[in-house]
């Protein structure tokens, strides 16, 4: 990767804010001691896979849904918000990341995330790409092990050494999750656009304050 190139995705963003007091600690924190970047960037995902419970009901109207730092906080995101905040952790120790979108075929959803949304089609799912070992590699930090284990799919690892998208499988081999349209990747959240295209295609789901209720845990349960 050209120094330039290398330079931009190291850099902080107003929403992969890896120049964040939290975030630079957090990183530093969970990373004390590991040199090997494979390392780094595998203790860093499980730690926002884990760490962060997935939440779709989140106030896609606020741009702190889409924020690295506010997600930190707050220990909930949906895909987007954990993909910036795992892009943001990697910059913070010099692994070079960005966000990328794709639109995916959820086929497990709750019955009440497929009522709000409308579709299994779920468009602009948020994945992070770093930059390990001379190339880029994809990694989708989304459903914490808690909720995978409700819905009975494998937690989905990272190796920092090959890709880790969506699981496309559940534990019984019926199919829970495929890409569609890859949309590309970002040096940061396109926030702006992302508000208008949720409210446009998911108006029942992007309610002001986000949808209230139960937790996708919580549906998921039996």
């Amino acid at each position: 990767m050209q120094d330039s190139h290398r330079t931009l995705f190291l850099s902080p963003a107003e929403f992969v804010d890896s120049d964040h007091e939290a975030v630079i600690a957090a990183a530093g924190h969970l990373t004390a001691g590991v040199i090997e970047p494979a390392i780094q960037a595998r203790i860093l995902y499980e730690r926002v896979r884990d760490g962060i419970r997935y939440d779709p009901y989140r106030d896609f109207l606020n741009p702190g849904t889409y924020r690295a730092s506010a997600v930190l906080e707050a220990g909930i995101g949906y895909c987007v918000g954990k993909a910036a905040l795992y892009a943001a952790l990697c910059r913070a120790v010099g692994i070079p990341a960005r966000v990328g979108f794709a639109d995916v075929r959820n086929h497990l959803a709750t019955p009440r995330l497929l009522e709000a949304v409308g579709t299994d089609v779920f468009a602009y799912h948020g994945y992070t790409e770093i930059y390990l070992g001379g190339g880029w590699l994809k990694a989708s930090p989304t459903f914490n092990a808690a909720l995978c284990d409700r819905l009975g799919v494998a937690v989905l690892p990272f190796d920092g050494e090959s890709d880790a998208l969506l699981q496309p499988y559940d534990e019984q081999g019926r199919s829970f999750m495929s890409y569609i349209v890859d949309h590309g990747s970002f040096f940061d959240v396109p926030a702006k656009f992302l508000t208008g295209e949720m409210s446009r295609l998911y108006p029942r789901l992007c309610v002001p304050g986000g949808l209230r209720g139960s937790t996708m845990e919580e549906e998921a349960r039996g």
